[in-house]
């Protein structure tokens, strides 16, 4: 994973001493500065400030219980909460990344279908209140053990060959492994324990996506669906279970129906240069498994040769990139679709 670095710079305005005095009505343009710094810090995916220590701002996150409405393009913990009651539903974001992006509209229409409530896209009431199973608190504290800290960790090459010599194909660094553990962006862990040492016994605050509910009974089928770069979880009658993100590939996936034909957690990869697009090798390798590998954490071959249901090692170019012809959900999506899943279900490819 070329993963991501630590962000989210707070800028703060600082008025000159001397401009105590002002007049009530401030001139047209420090109006529009004021306005603009106000808007920005509405928008910010983690407000600032925040307290310092880790119970005392998951106290405050989880004691906002709002439900605004929110549409594509929001942003901010209320955001985050919605995401994490979604992915304990079934229906994933993806990565959870406090920002209300196309991802996370696809994973409220498909809710709003499978709820029989208005298709838009909005996080409204009524989508709220079908998300209200959910609603134990979206966030929770993780003490760092050494472990998380020590890994162990490995420094990964884009060269194949290269990742051939390994063991495996692990995590690279803590922020890494823990943002996959928590089904959230490295960048949104980074921005909500901000100043908060990475060392063993320091506590975090991160998504609780620990609470999610049951899995949903009845699964009898699959539906990628090219159009909105989904795939469904569906039981009797096609009626929308669940659903995830995904990435799709060239050459396309034909239409109609498929089969899941096997199953295998935590696979090695076959690297076949003539199967890909831009092949970084011209040699065939077998690559080790980890959560890294082109494929991830499971495979479930489909009926058509070459082709598959699988991980990834870039949870966050979910439904953004073209891969090599198989269909990519994040790591921690495909797990639990795979409990479900297996060979002899049924995968209806639509465009």
């Amino acid at each position: 994973m070329q993963k991501h670095s630590l962000f989210l710079r707070v800028v703060a305005l600082a008025l000159p001493l001397g401009l105590a005095a002002l007049p009530a009505t401030a001139p047209a343009a420090a109006q529009h500065k004021n306005s603009q710094s106000a808007a920005a810090k509405q928008s910010a995916i983690v407000p600032a400030p925040f307290p310092a220590d880790a119970t005392q701002h998951l106290a405050q996150l989880n004691g906002d219980a709002a439900m605004p409405v929110l549409a594509q393009g929001a942003r901010g913990p209320a955001v985050i909460r919605a995401q994490v009651m979604l992915d304990r539903a079934w229906f994933s974001v993806g990565e959870i990344d406090g920002s209300f992006g196309a991802n996370m509209t696809r994973a409220v229409k498909a809710l709003q279908l499978s709820r029989g409530l208005p298709v838009t896209g909005r996080l409204d009431e009524g989508t709220w209140q079908a998300l209200a199973p959910q609603q134990a608190p979206a966030f929770a504290s993780y003490v760092l053990t050494d472990a998380d800290i020590d890994g162990p960790y490995v420094t990964l090459s884009d060269d194949p060959e290269l990742q051939a010599q390994l063991p495996a194909l692990g995590y690279q660094n803590a922020q890494e492994a823990l943002g996959e553990r928590f089904h959230m962006s490295p960048k949104l862990l980074a921005a909500l324990n901000k100043g908060r040492p990475m060392q063993a016994g320091q506590a975090l605050v991160v998504t609780d996506v620990g609470r999610a509910s049951a899995a949903p009974a009845g699964a009898t089928a699959l539906r990628i669906d090219k159009s909105d770069r989904m795939l469904y979880l569906l039981g009797e009658g096609g009626k929308v279970l669940g659903a995830f993100p995904i990435s799709l590939g060239e050459p396309p996936l034909p239409l109609g129906p498929l089969q899941i034909v096997s199953k295998a957690k935590n696979p090695d990869y076959s690297y076949d240069p003539a199967l890909l697009r831009n092949p970084k090798s011209d040699q065939k390798l077998k690559l080790p498994p980890g959560p890294n590998n082109p494929v991830g954490l499971m495979w479930l071959g489909l009926s058509k040769e070459h082709a598959g249901i699988h991980g990834t090692a870039e949870p966050s170019q979910m439904a953004r990139v073209t891969t090599n012809g198989c269909v990519r959900l994040t790591n921690w999506d495909v797990l639990r679709l795979s409990t479900l899943a297996g060979p002899g279900m049924t995968v209806e490819v639509q465009s």
